[in-house]
């Protein structure tokens, strides 16, 4: 469980750099240098601050066990708390409106946030993330910020294959 509010990786900011060698933001073939970075967020806290923090969880409850090899499967759930204005007021404060969605559909989108874990976990659960084969990734009200991570291998005789298999017939 990595505790605090999710971040979404994904979308990186491309930064001109100074090419000491040719006195310019080009190389000698034209190219321009750049370096890729994380935005920062609104709350000040980067990406990669909570890349770390989501590093840190997977340490503590995975430990120092080898890499996972093989293909896997990530459950990811990111928890968010509801706005004031899904709740009533006066009397009915604390009761849920009945207008109230069921379901976070704001920004960040689903995929962004698992990208952010996936890349955090690399080198402390597996050896890459190209190795997640199989994802279910959920947005949820919660009491708080947090996000729940679940991994497991997939089999080597094709657990995956069978059951897309059994969905089409």
């Amino acid at each position: 469980m990595v505790q605090g509010e999710s971040r979404p990786a994904g979308s990186k900011t491309a930064m001109p750099i100074w090419c000491k060698k040719t006195g310019d933001y080009l190389r000698k073939d034209g190219r321009i240098v750049t370096r890729a970075m994380h935005p920062k967020t609104k709350t000040k806290e980067s990406v990669r601050d909570y890349m770390n923090r989501a590093a840190a969880a997977a340490r503590e409850t995975y430990g120092d066990g080898p890499l996972l090899e093989g293909p896997l499967r990530l459950v990811a759930v990111f928890y968010r708390p509801r706005p004031r204005g899904h709740f009533g007021t006066g009397r009915n404060i604390g009761k849920l409106k009945a207008s109230a969605p069921p379901y976070p559909t704001t920004t960040p989108d689903t995929l962004k946030l698992c990208r952010a874990v996936e890349d955090a976990l690399k080198k402390v659960i597996w050896r890459d993330d190209s190795q997640v084969c199989d994802h279910s990734i959920r947005k949820m009200y919660g009491s708080h910020y947090y996000a729940e991570v679940e991994i497991s291998t997939l089999d080597e005789v094709g657990e995956l294959q069978r059951e897309v298999e059994a969905m089409l017939i």
